[in-house]
């Protein structure tokens, strides 16, 4: 639930950047990347670390994220927070900033993420909890559990495949227009389709990449951020909902949290979806797309599929959706949250060349952690929409 007194536009994101993406050098670690990006964060907007009282992180390799960033970077803030909910996690932090700041808890807040899942290996970044439930079954984990997602909506909606490769060629149209995406190769629909087999119906292609990377926010008050280097991205609305944590507890596997959590933002920011003007979702499978533009309420629900057809989404289409390449094609590190909250930012600020949504004084970034388990959104507003 919203929390009672937080106020739309009381705080606004000020800095943001990431850390070296991509393959990391040998030797980095999570918390080296998580430093890098503060800083280069800090920089971004004209705060230096002394400016700095409150610091929020999550990441899967670090147990105590937030006491291992203070140590790292020297700080002794007046407030922390790790809170851990997979790749919602960055979305609930803002919501939680903002509260901690209105409150007078700290004024200067930073919100890190880093990961080296490419350069560590996948399994030895995040070993799964045994599942008596589902483990016995030996799933592709976690491309079974949206695999199964993604068949429920063809059997009760009529999705097809071709529809959700729709979803991946327009990330890679944006990646394209994004000088840092890991991704840089057209992508065809004929591509996408003949493309190696996952968990069926999703191929390699309808999945999200495996890359190291890291980054960072700086939250402080509106009061503030008018004083700064960059235009601020106006925290509008939060809200954030959960609904299961293993798949096999999903009550229905076409609807997500994403409806609650959506609610609430819209409701704090006074906003429908028709006012928004850039959309960034987590896409860790094209299916997670699909389901969090009906959930977010920019198509009716079993409309995704046609929603997204005849590119859409892509540049040029009638909603910009992902536009920095997302997590199909521009980069993902095992989280990727902070990441389309990074990219909303840029397009709240008129800064992303190429790619800039024309006029975009509005945008909605989504987060999902776990296996459509955890739903937080935030939306953020340049000035002229406060």
């Amino acid at each position: 639930m919203t929390a009672p007194g937080r106020r739309r536009g009381a705080v606004a994101i000020v800095g943001a950047a990431e850390s070296d993406m991509g393959e990391v050098a040998t030797g980095m670690s999570v918390i080296d990347l998580m430093g890098q990006g503060v800083m280069r964060a800090l920089a971004d907007c004209g705060l230096a670390l002394a400016d700095v009282d409150g610091v929020f992180a999550a990441a899967g390799q670090s147990r105590m994220p937030s006491v291992a960033l203070c140590e790292y970077l020297g700080l002794r803030p007046r407030y922390h927070d790790s809170t851990m909910q997979g790749g919602s996690s960055f979305m609930t932090h803002v919501a939680h900033a903002q509260a901690a700041i209105e409150a007078g808890l700290c004024e200067v807040a930073v919100i890190a993420y880093g990961s080296t899942q490419r350069s560590a290996g996948r399994k030895n970044v995040a070993p799964r909890e045994f599942n008596p439930y589902e483990t016995p079954f030996r799933p592709v984990l976690p491309a079974s559990a949206y695999a199964l997602a993604a068949s429920r909506h063809f059997h009760a909606f009529g999705t097809t495949r071709e529809q959700l490769a729709e979803i991946a060629v327009a990330a890679r149209q944006w990646a394209l227009k994004n000088p840092q995406a890991w991704e840089r190769e057209p992508l065809s629909l004929q591509q996408v389709l003949a493309s190696r087999m996952v968990s069926h119906p999703l191929t390699v292609r309808d999945c999200c990449l495996v890359t190291d990377g890291g980054g960072a926010l700086v939250v402080t008050s509106a009061a503030r951020a008018r004083s700064l280097r960059q235009p601020p991205a106006y925290v509008l609305g939060t809200g954030e909902a959960i609904s299961h944590l293993s798949i096999s507890n999903m009550a229905d596997l076409t609807v997500t949290a994403a409806r609650e959590s959506g609610a609430q933002a819209y409701a704090m920011a006074g906003l429908r979806p028709r006012d928004i003007d850039a959309v960034e979702v987590y896409d860790a499978f094209t299916i997670t797309t699909l389901l969090f533009l009906e959930d977010l309420g920019f198509c009716p629900k079993g409309e995704g599929g046609r929603f997204v057809q005849d590119g859409a989404i892509a540049p040029g289409g009638t909603l910009p959706v992902n536009t920095n390449g997302g997590g199909l094609s521009y980069g993902h590190p095992g989280m990727y949250g902070l990441f389309v909250l990074i990219e909303a930012v840029r397009q709240i600020r008129g800064a992303c060349g190429e790619r800039q949504v024309s006029g975009c004084e509005t945008a909605i970034a989504h987060g999902n952690g776990g296996v459509l388990s955890a739903q937080s959104t935030v939306i953020l507003g340049a000035a002229a929409a406060l």
